[in-house]
Formats: C-alpha cells, structure tokens, sequence
C-alpha cells in the first residue's frame, strides 16, 4: 500500500476497503449457502448413490456378497429344511455362513468359471448346428 498524505486519499482508500469487505462479505455468503446446500441430507445420498453406480469394484464386492448370501440361504434351506431340531438349525447355520464367505471371497473365480462353463456350452451347441 501506499503512503496517505492526505484527507481525501484516506477516505478514498477507505471507501476502496470497504468495497473490498463487501465483496469478500458477498462471496463468504455465497460459499456458505453452497457447503449448505451439499449437505443437505438428499444431496448427500444422492452423491453417494452416484458413486456407488459408477465404481464398478463396488458393484461387483456387493454382488458377490448378495450371491454367496443367497448361496448360503439356499444351501441352508436344501440342506436342512425347516427342521424344527435345534442340533440340525445349528447345523444349517454353520454351513449357511460357511458357504456364504467361501462363495463372497471367491467371486470373481466362480464368475470366471460360469462364465467359460456357459461359452463351452453354447459354442458347442453352435457348432453342432452348423454341421
């Protein structure tokens, strides 16, 4: 800054001040109602929403655990049935949860299995056509 030497340079650097305070006061309101407004408990679900449908490692994570939950349900359910016999609900409960972490660990093998399992198949059923 430089120096004041008079009245009139003084109240022109004041009026200059506070123009800038305004401004700066303008811009703080601004950034307020922003950070405000993205925590709002909508924008932060749907944010998060959006994150978790583009992160294709998360989907696939979520998948495996849905299909070795439901793996291990239905095993429980083939397996037992719906014994009232506390030993054989024990029983089921074990191999329900064992089941479910072994296929939720091992996912992407099993998807990878399936997947050729089910190539082989129809490329079979394609050449046996074509003869």
């Amino acid at each position: 800054m430089q120096n004041i030497s008079s009245i009139s340079e003084l109240k022109d650097a004041i009026h200059l001040l506070e123009a800038e305070q305004a401004e700066k006061g303008k811009l703080l309101k601004e950034q307020i109602y922003l950070v405000y407004d993205s925590f709002q408990p909508a924008r932060l679900l749907s944010g998060t929403l959006s994150q978790i449908v583009s992160s294709p490692y998360l989907i696939d994570n979520i998948l495996g655990t849905a299909i070795g939950l439901a793996s291990g349900y239905l095993s429980k359910r083939i397996i037992i049935g719906y014994s009232g016999n506390k030993l054989r609900r024990l029983i089921g409960t074990a191999l329900q949860f064992g089941i479910t972490n072994v296929i939720a660990q091992n996912s992407d093998k099993i998807k990878s299995f399936g997947q050729s399992f089910f190539q082989n198949i129809f490329r079979k059923k394609i050449i046996s056509k074509g003869q």
